[in-house]
């Protein structure tokens, strides 16, 4: 391998880690990360629906977890294995009784960090690069979008 596609390599593997931690790490310029929009979320808060039919932020950060886990396993071509509940994608979570809400934040942790650990450590993937980049991106801004919308619900529930 010359010493351009090792630089490259290098570069790619740097900016797939710099561009995951925007959506949540080590904090984002364009505001709260889903890690930071997360942090100074109440139990009671993380289970209140901001309106009947709407997810809650439980929800939404359980939801996160799970698709998380899904880009690692698409990354390294390993199926993932079970969830912490039985479904896909969206579990309703209508209180502590299922998950408490530690629980949930422990989970999304661990995903998270897991996924930032796979695209760090260089893993081998059977997807191209640009595939990688694609699940990449793909997760972080699911991260963001996500990070907005714990904001906006925890601005809507700031009267109650």
């Amino acid at each position: 391998m010359s010493a351009t596609t090792t630089e490259r390599t290098l570069l790619t593997e740097t900016l797939a880690t710099r561009i995951l931690n925007e959506g949540y790490g080590t904090g984002a310029w364009h505001g709260p990360d889903f890690k930071a929009a997360l942090a100074d979320v109440t139990p009671e808060l993380a289970f209140r629906r901001p309106a009947p039919g709407r997810h809650n932020i439980a929800e939404i950060a359980l939801h996160h977890a799970y698709c998380a886990r899904n880009v690692r396993a698409k990354l390294t071509g390993v199926e993932a294995g079970p969830f912490i509940l039985e479904g896909d994608d969206w579990f309703p979570l209508d209180g502590p009784s299922t998950l408490s809400w530690q629980k949930i934040l422990s989970v999304v942790d661990r995903e998270q960090t897991q996924l930032a650990a796979l695209v760090a450590g260089q893993a081998t993937s059977p997807l191209t690069d640009a595939e990688q980049l694609d699940l990449i991106l793909g997760i972080t801004c699911h991260a963001i979008y996500h990070a907005g919308q714990v904001q906006l619900v925890k601005k809507l529930n700031a009267g109650t």
